[in-house]
């Protein structure tokens, strides 16, 4: 529990078994309070609401006060969110929702407590319910045809901002999978958006993106600055990199790669987060004020997704500028978590002194697989030294996709984890993201091993979502980018060379950021040669990076 918690007058408990059984002994709501480390409004409510004595003792005397760091619990985050953080949602003992809210000052959460009394008084626990999307297991499957990817390049024309760029009509955030899908459909809308995120969210001095914007002209900035949001950022700066080779697409992504590795830095991977803290005292400071201030707080937790997408930026933008400094950082990144946090193919979400985290969660398997796809296609077959050898970058992201296959393939898709815990954690949940994340790294690692079964599994769990596809939105225009690898298959470069060839290096860079690399390749004819494959096509081989090129372009036209 965070510092921010703790010094509240509310009687906070950890999620978990004895608090729900508390609650049930006592025949009293479930207070839960769904926060961050990062989240400046959490703490706002903690001072000013939690801390309040009427209020808290008001809390502490009628229900069970639960407090939960969503970074730390995303699965119960994602039964429970009330669309931001905070959210203050009401449970029955059983975990099922009596209400919820987000941010409530003293006033707003007098009434809701008041509220919640008197229903639980005159209901009591048939006042519960379960969210709909927990409701069953069906997912609305369909065919996957080019319909989908067209819809979704519509959906991208109909939120566009024309006046501010990016996507939207309420507040701001940065959307870096939805620019990585823009960059090959609608690129200018693609390039607007990245400038217009460069110049309202990203942090100058220090490097770094803060997470979003509160107003459509991206103002009202949040000052918080989370890992997962810039790694995916320096990735979809870096392929706007290879497409166009503007050095103002660059400069951001090298920015952020320099935050990363210093603030982020934990010596052995990537922290979680950095708060806002006195964001706006701090952030809207000139440079030379902030060395006397004092900088917000990093949360060193050392998360296994976010780990792995930062691993996968920091490698894909090596690969398309040869900066060493990005190489070095992932590979030191992606040895701890295969070291600490994967064994025998399965991930733990995190592990600290103190605890360990949730183990088997799609989003950890997904990202992992992608991480250890993308090293091999980077970094070659064998490069990455752990504490016992060698890692087998290729069989490690097997053993880590079979796992998932394996425990959380149902019916053509995949649940978030394991469906077993308190509350409504032991109802399944079929996050389209994170299937779609997993799908997407098992075509790679398809084409990686020759596997085709990673294919097939690839193709159903796209499938399973395909009959929703006319009303996906923007936010998950990844769907499409999938689904557009799958039915088009993705263009690969077999190079026979070694990693770091001039061949390799040459393939990195053709510009089509869907594309998967393979270095030192075997099965083909000639050393030292590169050949460009679509599906059941294959180029003639090439011996320079000049002749790639041509052999790519033949392939692609």
């Amino acid at each position: 529990m965070d510092d921010s918690a703790r010094e509240t007058r509310v009687e906070w408990r950890e999620w978990g078994q004895d608090a729900f059984d508390a609650a049930d002994a006592r025949n009293q709501p479930v207070l839960l309070s769904l926060s961050a480390t990062w989240c400046s409004h959490c703490h706002e409510m903690d001072r000013e609401t939690y801390d309040e004595p009427r209020i808290a003792a008001n809390v502490n005397d009628g229900f069970v006060p639960v407090r939960v760091d969503v970074d730390r619990h995303p699965r119960v985050r994602d039964r429970y969110n009330m669309g931001g953080f905070p959210s203050t949602v009401f449970l029955t003992p059983a975990g099922e929702v009596l209400t919820g809210a987000g941010y409530l000052g003293v006033d707003g959460m007098r009434q809701v407590l008041d509220s919640v009394r008197e229903m639980w008084d005159s209901r009591g626990t048939d006042a519960g319910r379960v969210p709909r999307a927990l409701q069953g297991t069906d997912t609305p499957a369909g065919e996957l045809t080019a319909d989908i990817e067209s819809n979704l390049v519509g959906q991208l024309r109909a939120a566009y901002d024309e006046h501010a760029g990016g996507w939207g009509e309420a507040e701001k955030f940065p959307m870096p999978r939805t620019v990585e899908f823009a960059l090959k459909r609608e690129q200018e809308q693609a390039m607007r958006s990245l400038n217009a995120v460069s110049a309202n969210l990203l942090d100058d001095y220090e490097g770094g993106f803060f997470r979003f914007a509160g107003n459509p002209d991206w103002t009202d900035v949040h000052y918080e600055k989370v890992l997962d949001t810039n790694a995916a950022l320096v990735r979809a700066f870096a392929n706007a990199y290879l497409l166009t080779g503007k050095a103002e697409l660059r400069q951001p992504a090298a920015s952020t790669v320099d935050y990363l590795t210093t603030t982020l830095w934990t010596g052995e991977a990537f922290a979680g987060s950095q708060a806002a803290g006195a964001g706006r005292d701090y952030y809207a400071a000139e440079a030379s004020d902030r060395e006397s201030m004092s900088a917000p707080p990093v949360d060193d937790t050392v998360f296994a997704d976010w780990n792995a997408l930062a691993v996968d930026a920091l490698l894909t933008y090596h690969g398309y500028t040869d900066d060493e400094g990005a190489r070095r950082y992932a590979e030191r990144a992606l040895t701890h978590v295969v070291d600490d946090l994967v064994e025998d193919g399965v991930v733990t979400h995190y592990r600290t002194d103190e605890e360990a985290g949730a183990t088997g969660l799609l989003v950890d398997h997904a990202r992992v697989v992608g991480a250890l796809t993308k090293a091999r296609q980077v970094l070659g077959p064998d490069a990455l030294a752990g504490a016992d050898g060698d890692v087998d970058l290729t069989g490690t992201a097997q053993a880590v996709a079979d796992h998932a296959i394996e425990t959380l393939r149902s019916d053509d898709s995949f649940v978030d984890g394991p469906s077993a815990g308190v509350g409504l954690l032991d109802r399944p949940l079929r996050p389209l993201d994170g299937n779609v994340e997993l799908a997407d790294a098992l075509l790679d690692l398809a084409v990686l091993t020759g596997e085709d079964r990673y294919h097939e599994v690839a193709r159903e769990t796209l499938a399973a979502f395909a009959g929703a596809a006319d009303r996906f939105g923007v936010r998950i225009a990844a769907y499409g980018s999938a689904v557009s690898r799958l039915l088009n298959e993705p263009l690969v470069i077999a190079v026979t060379a070694d990693a770091g060839s001039d061949l390799h290096r040459a393939a990195l860079r053709m510009a089509d950021h869907e594309k998967v690399v393979v270095p030192a390749a075997t099965g083909y004819d000639e050393p030292d040669a590169a050949y460009a494959v679509r599906g059941d096509e294959t180029s003639e081989p090439a011996t320079t990076p000049e002749e790639l090129s041509r052999r790519v372009s033949e392939l692609v036209r």
